[in-house]
């Protein structure tokens, strides 16, 4: 019997030992010299040192076509399981490259399925490492099977609990679409690669105009396609930026974000800021450093930095509280509102509202982008994407205008009546339906026409220097209660700070529906 238990044990460590080998020392090696790491070496790296507790590591696939069962290897190409990081309880995988190149079977994605479905059970946060050549060939349509099942786990997820993915290799077909259904998805800059269809059926890629790299590179899903929210410059640093996001958010939906004391003063005033903005409305600024300037210790993670960079969106803190930044960018096309950024924000407050953190809007914006290329492009969709997050969103919203807000960019930029809590401007702002400009040249078009050819501008200017006296400041919106408050830029901080602890306890309701129909 004891030797019975012996053997019994032998098998088991045998077992164990086949399961981290994957397919091989000679692949696994040949993954490590490329630079790549193993998907062992990737979870070590993320997760706290002997933290991970590994699941479903026998696992294999259950094809016995296209001779699969020669190559039954234990866990089917991911490794799977939960751990720590810096405490905090995380479930996490790796596709594993080595195993018939990361591609995935039908096991292989059950096993990832089961892994979604057991962090959103126990309300704790996903981190996904995808590293794989799309649905397995030599599976056929059960290999689809369990991935729709896994696509179907990803979806019940979001909004539920914090979803990161981390492409650290070629990631082709629709495990594509699932390493981007996350909240935030991070590329390697070496080998992260997104394709929906392969380079290799790629008419381009084929014809040699463009390479795999230029097609789906990081690069390209940073600046183009806006998959990517930040670029990794290795492996190691693309777990750093995983925990950096992760130390903003909450475990799920329902708990509040992690608060991390901070030595910087509430009530510490910003000078620098009162010179920050120039007096001629047409020059530009960078609104990062107005970003950095008021909140802790100036410490401003932007997301999806080199796409639709005329505005900003990322975390930050204010009295140790995370807070959703989302600001118009003066030094790109003026700050204006187009498709990309309109997008860029609404899906960045959405994530916000899911889990419970305060946006705060850094508001400059002269109105929406014009040109044929927007309006048959669908600004109109897609700007309305843009207010529909505002509106929807019930976490504490805050907004400071710092320069300008015009037209309808103004109502889609989290105002006062879309039910933003706290709304406050410079006394450099202007709150209007245009320019003073613009909107001479419409009220006042006959006048100027009438006035004599050697008077027209002067006519204008006069017109211009009235409309200003009148419209072109905070006071006529504050009058009219749509600015809680005028302030000093050097009160910005504190102002902030102070209504965002008042506001940690807002509840709104509203009637009870499915869900509202945000036009996509």
């Amino acid at each position: 019997m004891a030797g019975n238990s012996s053997e019994r044990l032998e098998e088991l460590q045998y077992k164990r030992e086949q399961a981290r080998l994957g397919g091989g020392l000679k692949r696994q090696e040949s993954i490590r010299s490329s630079g790549r790491g193993t998907a062992r070496d990737r979870i070590s790296l993320l997760l706290d040192e002997d933290s991970f507790l590994e699941i479903d590591s026998f696992i294999t696939h259950r094809s016995s076509d296209n001779g699969m069962f020669l190559h039954q290897t234990l866990g089917d190409g991911v490794v799977a399981g939960h751990g720590t990081i810096n405490g905090r309880r995380v479930y996490c995988f790796a596709q594993d490259f080595s195993v018939h190149g990361g591609s995935m079977g039908e096991m292989h994605a059950k096993k990832i399925a089961k892994i979604i479905e057991m962090a959103e059970r126990v309300k704790a946060p996903i981190i996904g490492m995808w590293d794989g050549g799309g649905q397995r060939a030599h599976d056929g349509i059960s290999a689809l099977g369990g991935t729709g099942e896994l696509l179907d786990r990803l979806v019940q997820c979001s909004g539920r609990v914090p979803m990161i993915s981390l492409v650290l290799g070629p990631v082709v077909g629709v495990s594509a679409l699932a390493a981007s259904l996350a909240d935030f998805t991070i590329l390697g800059e070496d080998h992260g690669q997104l394709f929906l269809s392969s380079p290799l059926e790629t008419p381009e890629v084929i014809e040699g105009e463009i390479d795999a790299q230029g097609l789906g590179g990081a690069t390209l899903h940073a600046s183009r396609s806006g998959i990517a929210c930040l670029i990794a410059d290795d492996e190691e640093d693309a777990c750093g930026l995983a925990t950096e996001i992760l130390s903003y958010l909450p475990d799920h939906n329902m708990a509040e974000a992690p608060f991390e004391e901070s030595a910087d003063p509430a009530n510490r005033l910003n000078a620098d800021l009162e010179n920050l903005v120039p007096d001629n409305p047409n020059k530009p600024y960078d609104m990062v450093k107005v970003v950095e300037e008021i909140v802790d210790d100036g410490i401003f993670v932007e997301l999806f930095e080199a796409y639709a960079d005329n505005i900003i969106i990322g975390f930050a803190r204010l009295e140790g509280k995370t807070i959703g930044v989302v600001g118009n960018q003066p030094k790109v096309l003026a700050g204006c509102l187009d498709i990309d950024a309109s997008i860029k924000a609404a899906r960045f407050i959405r994530t916000c509202d899911s889990f419970n953190i305060p946006l705060v809007t850094f508001e400059d914006v002269p109105g929406f982008l014009p040109g044929v290329v927007q309006e048959w492009g669908g600004i109109i969709r897609h700007g309305a994407k843009l207010l529909f997050a505002y509106a929807e969103a019930t976490v504490p919203k805050l907004t400071l205008v710092t320069r300008k807000a015009y037209g309808g960019a103004y109502l889609a930029m989290s105002c006062k009546h879309l039910q933003s809590d706290y709304n406050i401007a410079w006394p450099t702002a202007e709150l209007a339906v245009m320019g003073a400009e613009g909107a001479v040249n419409v009220i006042h078009r006959a006048e100027i026409a009438k006035a004599p050819d050697d008077k027209k501008e002067e006519t204008r200017q006069r017109l211009i220097a009235e409309y200003k006296a009148k419209f072109g400041d905070p006071y006529v919106a504050a009058r009219n209660g749509w600015l809680d408050d005028v302030i000093e830029p050097s009160e910005s901080r504190l102002r902030l700070c102070r209504a965002l602890n008042i506001l940690q306890s807002k509840r709104e309701w509203s009637p009870p529906k499915k869900h509202g129909n945000i036009p996509l």
